[in-house]
């Protein structure tokens, strides 16, 4: 991990802001959507990604199995893979 030496304060509300030098490293654009979470003793910011197929990365006809999304197009190359076509 990277220490910058940076700190902020949260505000009331437990907002801080991210200073513009880390922003501009990081490709977080002006109102961009960022996934947060914890982990252990750390918060982790990411940007929000479009949910993708776990195997083609493709983003359109998808169906959620398991917690990850598999597109149909992808389900019907297994379907054929396994014998069931």
């Amino acid at each position: 991990m990277t220490n910058t030496g940076i700190a902020r304060q949260l505000d009331k509300l437990g907002r801080i802001t991210l200073p513009i030098e880390l922003r501009k490293s990081l490709g977080f654009e002006e109102r961009e959507t960022l996934e947060i979470w914890a982990e252990d003793d750390r918060i982790i910011l990411r940007k929000k990604s479009e949910p993708a197929d776990i195997f083609t990365g493709s983003t359109k006809d998808l169906i959620e199995f398991e917690g990850k999304m598999v597109s149909k197009k992808s389900i019907r190359k297994l379907s054929k893979l396994a014998g069931l076509i």
